[in-house]
């Protein structure tokens, strides 16, 4: 049997999604399908972004800097085509210059959005305040602070969502359920940081019992943490689920899902569990 093409997984994972939405009672609400890239060749990135995809993800910011630097010098690249390109020159510019074989440009006046996935160490917070549309992963106030200082001097906000160690895991890192409040209320003391909502990992297990109780859990946490009114009216975006599970995750309500294998293929399943080490 053939295996499946790069369009076909990245259409089998939204339909998934959207079935998963509509088994959840949220039949065509809004859904952010961060797309994994660590192990993704640079044209599967520029396909997905021609398919209209925007919303990719890192798990190391050395890569992920790489990797946005690369693509918005490649939409710089695009702006400066002329407005019509002969039938001829067509195939030749969609390879050097982001046409397609139809001679259709990509809309470069719609920005790609970099997810920080994973593990963020505190020197390196001017990179990704930088870079950066949301980090999931905030889980010490020493981490804030140094965005904090980054952002400022950028005269920016950076969105974060605090990374929840809902299932108390030793090897993972992650606030502890019963601190989220007060890192929460920290936040928002700050000017330039934003606490957006939370972020989780399910336990690496067949149990999709197990799994199924962590997003629960992690999801009334959520509930209760806007409910108190934490993030001042921005607490809206509850990221679970990873390609094993992101199903399971929206049923359970999350709208945010980082998707790496299930699209870009099996090279990409250790880049994930190297997200969770890293």
């Amino acid at each position: 049997m053939a295996e499946a093409t790069l369009d076909q997984r990245f259409t089998e994972v939204r339909q998934r999604a959207d079935d998963a939405l509509a088994r959840s009672g949220r039949a065509g609400s809004p859904l952010y399908l961060v797309a994994v890239t660590k192990y993704a060749e640079p044209d599967d990135i520029r396909h997905l972004i021609e398919l209209g995809h925007r919303d990719f993800g890192e798990s190391r910011v050395q890569q992920l800097v790489q990797r946005a630097s690369v693509i918005q010098e490649w939409f710089d690249r695009i702006k400066m085509l002329p407005e019509t390109v002969s039938k001829s020159d067509r195939i030749e510019v969609a390879k050097a210059c982001g046409l397609d074989a139809s001679g259709k440009t990509i809309d470069v006046d719609q920005p790609v959005r970099w997810h920080m996935i994973g593990h963020l160490q505190r020197n390196k917070a001017r990179k990704v305040a930088e870079f950066c549309r949301l980090v999931h992963s905030v889980d010490s106030l020493r981490l804030i602070e140094e965005l904090q200082t980054w952002a400022h001097r950028r005269d920016e906000v950076v969105d974060v969502l605090i990374q929840v160690n809902i299932a108390a895991e030793e090897q993972k890192y992650g606030c502890p359920i019963s601190a989220v409040g007060a890192l929460g209320d920290q936040i928002d003391s700050m000017v330039h940081v934003r606490v957006r909502g939370l972020m989780t990992m399910a336990p690496d297990t067949d149990d999709k019992g197990l799994i199924r109780s962590t997003f629960s859990r992690c999801r009334e946490l959520f509930e209760d943490l806007r409910h108190e009114g934490v993030g001042e009216g921005h607490f809206n975006l509850l990221s679970m689920g990873m390609s094993g599970d992101y199903e399971i995750a929206i049923e359970e309500g999350a709208n945010i899902v980082r998707v790496g294998s299930a699209i870009f293929g099996e090279r990409a399943d250790v880049a994930e569990s190297a997200a969770v080490a890293d």
